[in-house]
C-alpha cells in the first residue's frame, strides 16, 4: 500500500512552531510520507532564514512558493495571498497530496486553504475555532468552512468549530503541536542559552540573562494598523520605565509591520544607552527557554496566552490582538497605554512564575495528528451538519 502523502505549508517561522512536532510524527509514521512547502515571509531573509532551521531539524523543503508582497497597508495582504494561489496550485499538482495542512488563522493560509479546496485535495487545520482580534478571527473561521478535517486546540474551540455546522466525525480535539514543542524543550535544557548573542546576533547592550530580564512580542493589528508604531512605543516605553534589562523580537509581515518597527529603530536611536536588546529572529528551542525564565512576557503574541499558560510565564497581554482567547491565570490583560502596561508588569513581577495550566494541551498533538491522517477518509464534498 503506498503511503497517504501530507503536505504541510510554511508561511513564517510562527507557522513552524505551531507544527513542527506533527510534521516530525509525519515524517516517522510508516504509512505517510511529508512533503514541505515554504512561502510568504518564510522565505525572506530579514525574517529568519526558516530553511536552515527545517534542514538542521531534519526536514527537507519540497517546493518553495515566493509570494510575500512587502508594505504597511492592507492591500499588500491582499496581494500576497492572491499570488500565492497561483503558485500552490502549481506546487500541488507537482506534489499530488492527499491531504494539506493549514496551521491556524494568518492571513497567508488562505492561498493553501482555496487552492487546495479547488483542487479537491482534503484540507487539515489545526487550531480551528479560536477567537480572537483581527482579520484573523474570520480567516480562521472561513478556513474552517473549507477545512475537511479539524483538529483544535482544546474543547472549547472543537465546540465552535461544531456550531459552525462541521460534522462531530470529522472534529479531533488533540491540543496545540506548540505545546509539544515547549514541552520536549524544556524538559532538554530549561535553561537560558549562554551561546543567544553569538548565535542569533541583535542589535542593542548585552546583559546577563540569568539575572531577572523582560521579554518583548508585539506584533501589527490589522484592524489598527495605522497605529501599530504608537501602540509599539507604548509597550516599549512602558517595559524600560520598569528599569529591567528587555528583550524586543522584531514583528511579522501583517500590515503596520513597518510602523512597529520604525518604532523600535527610532527608541533604539533616542535612547542608545537603554538596555533594550532587539533581535530579528530566533529558534523556538531559543525563545521557549527566554519564555520558561524571563520575569514577564509583554506584548501581543499569542505565545504568552498558549504556551504561557503551560510554561506558567507571567504575561502581559497588550491591547486588542488576542482578545476573546481563552486564557490562564498568568495572563494580565491591558490596553497599549505605558502606565497601565508597566503597572501590569511589576505585579507580574512580584508574583512571579505560575501553576502550569494545560489548556492548549498536554504534549501530545503531533502524534495523534499524524495517526488521525494515517486512518482516517473523508468525502471531498462537504455538506453542513446541523
Amino acid at each position: 500500500m503506498s503511503k497517504k502523502i501530507i503536505c504541510v505549508f510554511l508561511g513564517g517561522r510562527a507557522n513552524y512552531s505551531s507544527i513542527r512536532s506533527a510534521m516530525r510524527a509525519i515524517q516517522e509514521h510508516p504509512d505517510l510520507e511529508l512533503k514541505v512547502i515554504l512561502g510568504s515571509s518564510a522565505l525572506v531573509k530579514k525574517y529568519g532564514n526558516l530553511e536552515k532551521i527545517l534542514n538542521n531539524d531534519g526536514f527537507t523543503v519540497d517546493e518553495r512558493v515566493h509570494m510575500l508582497v512587502e508594505g504597511d497597508e492592507p492591500v499588500s495582504m491582499v496581494k500576497t495571498a492572491g499570488i500565492g494561489m497561483l503558485g500552490l496550485a502549481d506546487a500541488f499538482a507537482r506534489i499530488h497530496p492527499d491531504y494539506v495542512i493549514v496551521v491556524g488563522d494568518r492571513y497567508e493560509m488562505m492561498a493553501p486553504t482555496i487552492a487546495a479546496a479547488y483542487m479537491n485535495i482534503p484540507v487539515a487545520h489545526t487550531m480551528g475555532g479560536e477567537v480572537t482580534g483581527t482579520i484573523d478571527e474570520s480567516i480562521r473561521h472561513a478556513i474552517t468552512k473549507f477545512a475537511h478535517i479539524h483538529f483544535p486546540a482544546n474543547k472549547e474551540s472543537a465546540e465552535r468549530i461544531l456550531k459552525l455546522g462541521e460534522d462531530e466525525c470529522r472534529v479531533f480535539n488533540v491540543g496545540c503541536p506548540r505545546i509539544d514543542t515547549v514541552k520536549e524543550i524544556l524538559e532538554a535544557n530549561p535553561t537560558v542559552p549562554d551561546e543567544i548573542y553569538n548565535v542569533c546576533g541583535g542589535v542593542g547592550p548585552e546583559f546577563d540573562l540569568h539575572q531577572p530580564f523582560l521579554l518583548v512580542s508585539q506584533h501589527p493589528v490589522t484592524t489598527e494598523y495605522q497605529e501599530a508604531g504608537n501602540q509599539m512605543t507604548e509597550t516599549i516605553q512602558a517595559a524600560i520605565e520598569v528599569g529591567l534589562p528587555t528583550i524586543v523580537l522584531w514583528p511579522n509581515s501583517d500590515a503596520g509591520t513597518e510602523g512597529l518597527s520604525q518604532a523600535i529603530r527610532i527608541f533604539r536611536e533616542k535612547h542608545p544607552d537603554a538596555l533594550l536588546h532587539a533581535f530579528i529572529n530566533l529558534p523556538v528551542h531559543i525563545y521557549v527557554r527566554l519564555m520558561n525564565n524571563t520575569a514577564c512576557l509583554v506584548g501581543n503574541s499569542s505565545s504568552g496566552i498558549r504556551e504561557g499558560a503551560f510554561i506558567g510565564t507571567p504575561c502581559v497581554n497588550v491591547g486588542t490582538r488576542q482578545e476573546g482567547r481563552e486564557r490562564g491565570s498568568n495572563v494580565i490583560d491591558t490596553p497599549c497605554d505605558r502606565k497601565a502596561i508597566a503597572e501590569a508588569i511589576r505585579k507580574q513581577i512580584a508574583h512571579g512564575k505560575y501553576a502550569s495550566e494545560p489548556i492548549y494541551g498536554n504534549g501530545t498533538a503531533g502524534k495523534k495528528i499524524a495517526d488521525i491522517l494515517a486512518t482516517t477518509e473523508v468525502e471531498i464534498q462537504k455538506r453542513i451538519t446541523y
